[in-house]
């Protein structure tokens, strides 16, 4: 079976579940373009109550919620609980905004006779969404909570390896009162993404995943003239400053790399530290790793979970060994890690010159790229030298350097004095191969919304 859950810390596959047939596809198609030519007319107070409602919920099951997510991909069991609160979050920042958020907004018009301008924003149809493992619940509510709050209505192609976390966020939304079809889990086969971007009544696709997935469902989505939105990898440079507090700034660096077991596409991937520092810094963080203590996900004790597959960990190995091949030094880093289980030893990898490809590649996983940079002119050299442009952040003590510092990183983030976040009320999205479109706040609930003026001009005002 393409959806299944499989236990990436026992390595035991606990349920499958069959893809969907071309007619269950089309059923919820018309059920979701059904249910959308009601909820587009439903005031922004009601939607905000089945918003609300969500939010609770999550809170009220948090420990079931998060059990789940700790089950199917591996996340430690209090990341897990912070991300079902995360989520939450964000289903009540769009219940409190979503129509301050899309207010009509009147023109300044040069000339009065061009009329009384107004700027509204409306819905516009079916919205198709593909969601990644690596935070389940967050993917789609940062998508849903938005789209339904705009009068959109939403169908979900989640991971293949996350079919319960998908499962559960239908019944959520059933229970918080959502209408019939106007959210709808479906576990797609490959065909089908084309059938449903295809079809008129949907409107277009937001995508996060892959490059290679954000290539071929960007092509599909041009191909159908359908707007879409896509948030790919990254590989985030971590600068670290001569000025920079070094025991404060390496703790970060431990945990920018390693949170999620290093399968963030925000992680801290590279980390770029000028000479006078580099040693000292090396060291602090070399130590931070080695305390690291792998283990049981659920265990309360443990800092560093299981990859969410062993596919996930077969693959990271190999790119390893193809870095090597182009000179890559890889040494391992950490105390091991159990034989069994989907867990990655944590490795630090140099000798990324600029003849050396792989310092072009995403490592998902605790593989961390360290660069030695000559001075800060140096670093935001590296840092830029990269196809991605998502996050990125820059450590010193001087704030207002850390700013001039960060206007010169070419992404759609940069933190300075901290690893790139996620919040309900920050925008997220990135340049480049990154990918483009935004997420959260205004950005993100106007992606796909029409933005339509309305006019009202004098009748015997001239052309």
């Amino acid at each position: 079976m393409a959806y299944a859950t499989t236990n990436p810390y026992t390595g035991e596959t606990l349920q499958t579940f069959p893809e969907a047939t071309d007619q269950e596809v089309q059923t919820a198609i018309t059920e979701a373009y059904d249910a959308f030519k009601a909820w587009r007319h439903v005031s922004f107070a009601e939607r905000a109550k089945v918003m609300s409602a969500a939010a609770s919920i999550l809170r009220r099951d948090v420990d079931r919620f998060a059990r789940l997510l700790t089950t199917e991909m591996g996340k430690l069991y209090s990341e897990a609980k912070l991300e079902t609160e995360l989520s939450a979050e964000i289903f009540d920042y769009y219940a409190s905004n979503a129509e301050e958020l899309l207010k009509p907004e009147k023109l300044s018009v040069a000339d009065p006779k061009e009329g009384d301008a107004v700027l509204v924003h409306q819905p516009q149809g079916v919205l198709l969404a593909i969601e990644p493992w690596n935070f389940p619940y967050y993917q789609i509510a940062r998508i849903i909570a938005p789209q339904l709050s705009a009068g959109n209505t939403v169908l979900l192609k989640h991971a293949s390896n996350v079919p319960q976390c998908a499962a559960a966020f239908d019944a959520l939304m059933q229970e918080a009162g959502l209408p019939h079809g106007a959210f709808r889990n479906l576990y797609t086969a490959r065909n089908h993404t084309e059938m449903i971007l295809n079809d008129p009544r949907v409107c277009g696709v937001a995508l996060t995943g892959s490059e290679g997935a954000g290539a071929v469902v960007a092509a599909i989505a041009g191909k159908a003239l359908k707007k879409a939105t896509m948030e790919l990898g990254g590989s985030d440079a971590f600068i670290v400053l001569d000025d920079a507090d070094l025991e404060k700034t390496a703790k970060w660096a431990v945990f920018g790399r390693h949170w999620n077991a290093g399968q963030v596409c925000v992680s801290s991937k590279r980390l770029i530290v000028v000479d006078g520092v580099y040693d000292r810094f090396v060291d602090l963080y070399k130590k931070g790793v080695a305390a690291l203590k792998a283990g049981d996900p659920m265990d309360p004790s443990t800092t560093l979970a299981p990859m969410s597959s062993q596919r996930a960990v077969d693959d990271l190995r190999q790119q390893v060994e193809d870095a090597k091949k182009h000179g890559a030094m890889v040494e391992v880093i950490g105390a091991p890690v159990p034989n069994d289980g989907a867990f990655f030893q944590p490795l630090l990898m140099t000798n990324l010159h600029e003849q050396n490809e792989a310092r072009h590649w995403e490592f998902f996983g605790p593989v961390t790229q360290l660069y030695r940079a000559k001075d800060e002119a140096d670093a935001i050299r590296i840092a830029n030298d990269s196809p991605f442009g998502l996050g990125g952040s820059v450590f010193t003590k001087d704030t207002q350097r850390g700013v001039k510092v960060a206007e010169q990183i070419e992404t759609g983030m940069v933190f300075v004095n901290h690893p790139t976040m996620v919040k309900a009320d920050l925008p997220f999205g990135g340049v480049a191969r990154s990918g483009y479109g935004r997420e959260l706040i205004g950005l993100g609930i106007k992606e796909f919304v029409n933005h339509k003026l309305i006019d009202v001009v004098d009748i015997d005002a001239p052309f």
